[in-house]
């Protein structure tokens, strides 16, 4: 069981280093309680460092340590895959994004952080139930 019931997409972890200031103090906010994420959000991060703000590549080493040393890190299995290809199938969500979710569903989070899922939906598969919610949206908050 991780240390707390939230996953946090890429999308929250990536104002960490962009320009808005108060969702960087939310996504920092989410932090302080030892969130989880998986690989793939490592993945992302890297990705949107790298290709839409030019960050260098010791920069982006930098930011995946930081977030590294604040979560709880699950790896991309085979099984959580395949979940995810069954979240896909039934809800509609891109393969990643359903990757996301049976990685949160796995870990035991209740809830998951994105800025660009369909926000107060509940994913129920595997035996888990997952709740979307928006940090950035104060009716989400609690």
């Amino acid at each position: 069981m991780p240390a707390s019931s939230d996953f946090l997409d890429s999308n929250v972890l990536c104002y960490l280093f962009g320009t808005d200031d108060a969702k960087a103090d939310r996504a920092g906010e989410l932090l302080a309680d030892r969130p989880t994420i998986s690989v793939q959000v490592l993945a992302e991060i890297c990705n949107v460092a790298s290709r839409k703000t030019r960050r260098s590549w010791v920069e982006i080493e930098e930011i995946i340590g930081t977030v590294s040393d604040l979560c709880d890190i699950l790896p991309l299995t085979l099984d959580v895959q395949a979940q995810a290809r069954t979240i896909a199938a039934r809800t509609g969500y891109t393969i990643y994004d359903a990757q996301i979710l049976a990685a949160a569903g796995k870990a035991g989070c209740a809830r998951l952080w994105s800025e660009d899922m369909h926000r107060r939906h509940r994913v129920e598969a595997f035996g888990f139930t997952v709740e979307i919610r928006n940090p950035f949206d104060n009716s989400d908050q609690g």
